[in-house]
């Protein structure tokens, strides 16, 4: 024993650490700490240990009591500079960074996020940075990822402080005491003590779970203003709103591009895709992403949103379902147990958002349900008529409980195009709706008022659409497009084919102007299967809906007996503004046909019903479908006149799509001509205003025009590249050409490419010109022009 106590600290502990047969590794696991610390011991580098790290390590070697007083005995006294004892409450590893839970999966896809959230607690301004998010987003995840990343930065290391387990917010303070090794002590409050120890150090505090103890935010502040060198890493569901504070909120991961004609690329370079492939494999090491799965597998992700929690609950199911079954089964996929070891509140994705509900005042969950019969998203507006349905509250009153469930992560704000928008993600607005079916009375008071504000929406939207504030009505009912789907398809339903009718007639021609047709389509199919004992005139104005989403699909017969039968329809409900436009559309069936005389007639019998009924819209829409007969059988003169006219009531009213077409005819009329050079402007001209109210089908179909004007230029590789861009514009969207356009002249323009090119070349640049999206390959076609 003698021999004992005439060693260094460190000697006496290496002595214990070999007689216990540990490795320095070892010794560091059990105690707490890192090798590296007790390496820096034994060698006499840290000649003062903390009596709490003594104590550690006494407790890791299994001392005897004379052991441990002779081990003790062995630490130099730490004198202080004041005539106050320091309070051995103040005593804990000088690096924490061992206190960070080990990882139990990889870290996948959030690259960008660590590396913006790294760059954003480098800043020196930066004092406490909150990760937001709803439940299941991957926040703790990203959090020690971030921290594990900081660690090397900081002297004095990382703590990692679980708050999930507490039940009240005045735990706050000991249980971060404890993360650090502190001990109570009588004389100093929790948080006095853990002030004064961090006083000083640059460390990382990472506070995880938050949202549920946000009164105790005060202390957090507190720690922020008296520890300058601190920073402090929150998660939570709610920011907590000091001044100090940088909210960063987390993203759902990437998606793949597209669910249609998906390939495995695509889904294993988005985030999402390869979140669930990887866990996929951990549950089957058989799964793998196929040509023929790849598509599952997407919408897969889309319908979970990119949700990490839920792709892994989804994910943990390929053991016994492949992906197609999954899909059709993704909401019993979400709500069966997953990995033990998770907390309880993490195994289902029911359990993470009943934590979050649980959180909220009674007035709070009432909008949370209430938001959910929303599709997609909602505006403020939106949510003021429907959510506070049977809620006393002003409008004030309701903004603040939306901003709320923001605040706690239920609800995204997200700014688009100038307007603040709401939405939920699809497995949050799944849960919500399950608790809105709880309630009968009060799930059909909130589609009702759903309805009817869809339903006004589409009202005002009919003559929008069709005059100078075109482009925004049709942005906006791109915005609320799955509202309105939801409208429709809730209505159709329960029967209620008025609805349905009501909202497919105001705005079919939004399905066509924006490239939706077959969405329009399939919706009309669906209600007017249900509406044989509709009044005839809610028929009429479906078939007329159907027939403009079937117009350019190739199914000409179809579309001329659809428009036939509506024609009926819309005679015996006296609705002659049904029966004009049901003219019309039998007409443009007819030019499909190739009947050029039953065209002329129906469109001239149109015509007139539009002019005596003051439709300009429609109007405008039958003189460019006119000058088409005309100019087919070489009278240009009179097609082109035709084409005049609609050009000049559309710069009257503001329409586009008219405007757009009149030119497409008049460049038609002019290269028939023989004048290239007139044919070129028109061309270009009717692309450019194509584009501005976003017309994906007649912009492809411009810029067929302009390749073939242009073939002359001695310029194969640019006709090549926009042949491909208008051809994949017109795949995307699933639409062949239109009867105005001439297939010889698009097939002679690609031929002479492809011999100048050679077939390499050609399918070089035709691939090239396919990869462009709509703005730019409507560029690329209006260059040098």
């Amino acid at each position: 024993m003698s021999k004992m106590r005439g060693n260094t600290f460190g000697e006496r502990l290496r002595n214990l650490r070999e007689s216990a047969g540990l490795t320095q590794e070892e010794l560091a696991a059990k105690a707490g700490m890192t090798a590296k610390g007790v390496s820096a011991i034994e060698r006499g580098e840290r000649k003062r240990p903390y009596p709490h790290t003594v104590r550690s390590l006494a407790e890791a070697l299994e001392l005897t009591d004379e052991k441990r007083a002779a081990l003790l005995d062995a630490m130099p006294s730490r004198h202080q500079r004041n005539s106050d004892p320091a309070p051995i409450a103040a005593s804990a590893p000088e690096t924490l960074a061992f206190n960070l839970p080990a990882p139990t999966t990889p870290f996948l896809g959030r690259e960008r996020e660590l590396k913006e959230i790294g760059n954003l607690l480098a800043r020196s301004e930066t004092r406490l940075l909150t990760l937001t998010g709803v439940g299941g987003m991957g926040k703790t995840r990203l959090a020690l990822e971030a921290a594990r990343q900081m660690e090397k930065n900081l002297p004095d290391g990382v703590a990692f402080v679980a708050l999930a387990p507490l039940g009240d917010a005045a735990l706050v303070a000991p249980t971060i005491a404890q993360s650090l090794g502190l001990k109570d002590t009588a004389r100093l409050a929790p948080l006095d003590t853990i002030r004064d120890f961090l006083r000083g150090k640059k460390m990382l505090l990472v506070l995880d779970n938050f949202e549920h103890v946000l009164q105790a935010t005060p202390d957090v502040a507190a720690l922020i203003e008296g520890c300058p060198d601190l920073k402090i890493l929150v998660t939570s569901r709610a920011s907590l709103r000091i001044r100090s504070e940088q909210e960063y909120p987390v993203p759902p991961l990437g998606l793949p591009p597209s669910t249609v004609s998906t390939n495995p690329e695509d889904v294993l370079s988005s985030s999402s895709g390869y979140l669930f492939v990887e866990r996929a494999q951990a549950a089957s090491p058989a799964f793998t992403v196929t040509g023929e799965n790849a598509g599952a597998v997407a919408a897969i992700c889309w319908r979970l949103d990119g949700l990490p929690l839920a792709l892994e609950l989804a994910a943990a199911r390929a053991r016994f379902l492949d992906p197609a079954s999954l899909l059709e089964r993704l909401d019993r996929a979400l709500s069966g147990g997953w990995a033990r070891d998770l907390p309880e509140r993490q195994r289902t994705m029911r359990a993470a958002l009943d934590w979050s509900y649980d959180l909220h005042s009674e007035e709070e969950k009432a909008l949370f349900r209430r938001l959910s019969v929303f599709a997609g998203g909602f505006t403020l507006e939106a949510a003021e008529e429907v959510g506070t349905a049977q809620i006393d509250h002003e409008a004030d009153d309701m903004l603040d409980l939306l901003g709320r469930l923001v605040e706690q992560s239920l609800v995204l704000a997200e700014a688009s195009a100038g307007e603040m928008r709401y939405r939920m993600l699809e497995p949050v607005r799944q849960y919500a709706m399950e608790r809105l079916n709880e309630s009968d009375e009060e799930r059909d008071r909130a589609v009702g008022r759903h309805k009817e504000h869809y339903l006004a929406l589409a009202e005002r939207a009919e003559s929008g659409i069709k005059g100078w504030d075109q482009v925004s009505w049709l942005d906006r009912l791109e915005a609320e497009n799955d509202n309105l789907r939801a409208v429709i398809g809730r209505s159709v339903e329960a029967g209620d084919i008025e609805t349905a009718s009501r909202v497919g007639w105001d705005i079919a021609m939004y399905w066509v102007m924006r490239a939706r047709h077959s969405e329009g389509r399939r919706l009309m199919e669906q209600a007017l299967d249900r509406a044989a004992d509709a009044p005839t005139g809610m028929r009429a104005r479906m078939s007329w809906a159907l027939s403009v989403c079937i117009y350019g699909s190739g199914e000409n017969e179809r579309l001329r007996d659809i428009s036939e039968e509506g024609i009926g329809l819309a005679r015996q409900a006296g609705d002659e503004h049904a029966e004009a436009n049901l003219v019309g559309i039998a007409g443009f069936a007819a030019l499909q046909l190739g009947d050029l005389e039953r065209a002329t007639r129906l469109l001239e019998e149109s015509l007139e019903l539009c002019q005596r009924l003051g439709l300009e819209w429609n109007t405008a829409q039958i003189l460019t479908h006119l000058s088409v007969p005309y100019t087919t059988q070489g009278d240009l003169e009179r097609g082109a006149a035709y084409a005049r006219e609609a050009l000049e009531i559309t710069q009257r009213i503001g329409d586009r799509l008219a405007g757009e077409m009149s030119l497409y005819i008049l460049a038609q009329a002019a290269w028939t001509a023989g004048d290239g050079e007139e044919a070129s402007r028109y061309f270009r001209r009717s692309l450019a205003v194509g584009h501005e109210f976003r017309d994906v089908v007649n912009s492809a179909y411009g810029i067929i025009a302009v390749a073939v004007v242009e073939r002359g230029r001695d310029e194969p590789r640019r006709t090549a590249r926009m042949l491909g861009a208008a051809e994949a514009m017109l795949e995307r969207v699933g639409v062949p050409l239109y009867a105005q356009v001439d297939d010889q002249f698009h097939l002679d323009a690609e031929r002479t490419a492809r011999e100048e090119l050679g077939e390499e070349a050609w399918t070089t640049a035709w691939n090239e010109g396919r990869s462009m999206d709509l703005d730019q390959a409507v560029a690329y076609a209006l260059e040098d022009g």
